[in-house]
């Protein structure tokens, strides 16, 4: 069996830099017309100039001849200025503006540590309709890691959403009931990404039988209920749900180690990884509305005119990828798929 569907685009990841870069973003431009790239670098993307500067890196690490399409994100501080997101605004290459709360993930020390403190900013980002991407979690330490996106769209998100209702807005890889409903509930410019891996796995195959460092990312892996949800929810063929791998590479010693690096880099296979829920759903009619259409709709970008082609064929995910002189484990690493993406001609 094979599919043939628009080519798709990934709105949300991360290609890091240095030899990380040269490595990994191949593996994205292969399938991907265009992703949204994440601006949590070690020095993160605060500004348009730093982001064209960083736009260049990526255009100069891909494979001769690749049309790939990086789209730019500024990371938001409490030291952005409304000159900023004015030029942000404005910028050819820049879409969205990225919201992490202070400590969320990797590279987020620099984030947001009180809300209320950027609502100008908000407020402006509403007027120009440039996107708010949210990592939607809080960090307080009282809060139960399984909980913070319950309580971040609880306390957080729900003020934010009243106090700026046309504030186009982008929940990050859910992982939730919580907020698969929260975002139903909300106008069609109140939207979400859904990771492959998210879909894939329930907190049981981090946890079970051993720790499996690969698996551990942010948000952490939920309840089979939630994972549910979100296959409901991507299946769907509702627009407000698309494709965001939040493929996230770190190195083997990075994620093995005491204290590993939360993040799975799933780019290498993302599509055959999306294409084995869908089939399992009995839903691949749906799968190309997810990937390909309903991402570009929500930022008002033209839908692909290229295509890819989906293969029912059986495969082997590689065990490693070199990286200087360590290693990237990828995920799924060693196990087989049985969808896989067809060479271009």
């Amino acid at each position: 069996m094979k599919i043939t569907i628009t080519q798709p685009d990934d709105w949300h990841l991360h290609v890091r830099e240095g030899d990380m870069l040269t490595t990994v973003v191949a593996d994205s431009a292969r399938v991907f017309a265009r992703a949204m790239i994440m601006p949590n670098l070690t020095h993160p993307i605060q500004t348009v100039e730093q982001a064209l500067t960083y736009r260049q890196q990526i255009l100069q690490a891909l494979p001769k001849g690749n049309a790939f399409n990086p789209l730019m994100t500024l990371y938001l501080t409490h030291q952005t200025s409304a000159r900023e997101i004015e030029a942000a605004a404005h910028a050819e290459h820049v879409h969205a503006i990225k919201l992490y709360p202070a400590g969320a993930t990797t590279n987020a020390s620099q984030g947001i540590h009180t809300l209320e403190t950027i609502y100008p900013l908000l407020g402006l980002m509403e007027k120009h309709q440039l996107p708010l991407l949210i990592h939607g979690e809080v960090t307080t330490p009282d809060v139960d890691i399984f909980d913070r996106e319950a309580v971040f769209i609880e306390q957080h998100l729900q003020p934010i959403v009243q106090r700026f209702p046309q504030l186009r807005i982008v929940l990050e890889h859910i992982t939730t009931q919580n907020a698969v409903d929260f975002v139903l509930s909300q106008p069609p410019h109140v939207s979400a990404t859904i990771t492959a891996h998210h879909l894939l796995l329930n907190r049981n195959a981090m946890l079970v039988d051993g720790i499996h460092p690969h698996y551990y990312c942010l948000p952490i892996l939920k309840r089979t209920r939630h994972q549910r949800a979100l296959i409901q929810a991507a299946t769907s063929a509702n627009p407000k749900f698309f494709l965001g791998t939040d493929s996230a590479p770190h190195t083997q010693k990075a994620k093995e180690s005491a204290c590993g690096c939360a993040g799975s880099y799933t780019a290498l296979a993302a599509m055959p990884l999306y294409a084995s829920v869908f089939a399992a759903a009995n839903a691949l009619d749906k799968l190309e509305g997810f990937s390909s259409h309903f991402g570009p709709d929500f930022y008002a970008l033209p839908r692909n005119t290229t295509t890819i082609t989906l293969t029912e064929s059986t495969w082997t995910v590689p065990q490693e990828l070199s990286i200087g002189e360590d290693q990237l484990i990828p995920f799924y690493a060693g196990k087989t798929l049985h969808w896989n993406v067809a060479p271009r001609t």
